[in-house]
């Protein structure tokens, strides 16, 4: 027998018919007309290529073939409807994954009461979340390990979309003892010569600096990985660092003093990248939107 084109409705008829054992009863479940659901019985005998059900004046009996089907066609049934269910939690966005990459000062600083509220307004919907460098980020979305991703570079790939997602100015950062404590006015102009504790070449934050202060060079006490730990060496006293404002959570501490740098230009600009060639899941869109409603006001 060829693969027959089967649909649900032939389906549920069948099953109705098996159990009610009455073509009026039956129908009427289906809410058909009899001739309909008649219909409906005989087309799907035809594409089984099998006689389901043996039909008298007074009764209505499956037949050998019939009762051999109906285990199927419940199963099948019951399949579908979960399948419906399950789909249509995901569209109403109670369920469903989000994988995200950000820069780990937004992972760590702005992201967290913004998941907490997804989450609560979603719970049942699976978080996954990575804290990477920009190129990291970026390759997440590329590779389909992330539904979108929170970067400091433009990504260039033809199959990334990037929008512009905020602007992040820069600040000094140093113990309240330094002479930049009592200033109001901090420029690029002041910073060579001073100890620096930088972050890595790698960073995003250490390259826009090196481009802006460029062709002068920048006295380099330090070079760390993490924020944090430039933190605990401003705190003791082996130099001043420049960051961005989303990151000064980090330099919270009554030992230090925070200034903005007045530098023309010098801004750390953020982007949203997702893929152009596919769309998100609902989950991911929800998150999405959210990103975009809470984005930070900074510069």
């Amino acid at each position: 027998m060829s693969d027959p084109n089967l649909s649900t409705r032939q389906l549920r008829a069948f099953v109705a018919l098996a159990e009610a054992r009455n073509f009026t009863r039956a129908a009427a479940r289906c809410h058909l007309s009899q001739p309909a659901f008649s219909a409906l019985i005989r087309s799907l005998e035809s594409a089984l290529g099998a006689r389901l059900f043996d039909r008298t004046t007074r009764t209505v009996e499956l037949t050998a073939e019939g009762s051999l089907f109906l285990d199927g066609a419940q199963r099948l049934l019951r399949d579908v409807e979960v399948t419906v269910a399950d789909l249509g939690e995901h569209v109403a966005r109670r369920r469903g994954r989000v994988s995200l990459a950000a820069l780990p000062a937004l992972a760590a600083g702005w992201l967290p009461e913004v998941l907490a509220q997804f989450h609560a307004d979603h719970p049942h919907i699976e978080l996954d979340v990575a804290d990477a460098l920009s190129d990291e980020c970026v390759e997440r979305v590329r590779a389909g390990r992330a539904d979108f991703a929170l970067a400091a570079v433009r990504a260039s790939a033809p199959e990334l979309l990037a929008q512009p997602f905020c602007s992040d100015r820069f600040h000094v950062v140093c113990r309240g003892d330094h002479p930049f404590a009592n200033r109001r006015r901090i420029t690029l102009a002041d910073l060579p010569g001073q100890p620096f504790v930088h972050l890595a070449r790698n960073s995003s934050v250490r390259q826009h600096i090196d481009t802006a202060i460029r062709p002068a060079q920048i006295h380099s006490v330090l070079e760390l990985e993490q924020l944090s730990t430039v933190a605990g060496m401003v705190r003791a006293g082996l130099g001043i660092t420049v960051v961005p404002a989303l990151t000064l959570f980090h330099f919270e501490h009554p030992a230090l003093v925070t200034r903005p740098l007045f530098a023309p230009g010098l801004k750390r600009e953020l982007f949203l990248i997702r893929r152009r060639d596919r769309s998100l899941s609902m989950a991911a869109q929800a998150l999405f939107e959210l990103v975009m409603l809470r984005r930070p006001k900074v510069g």
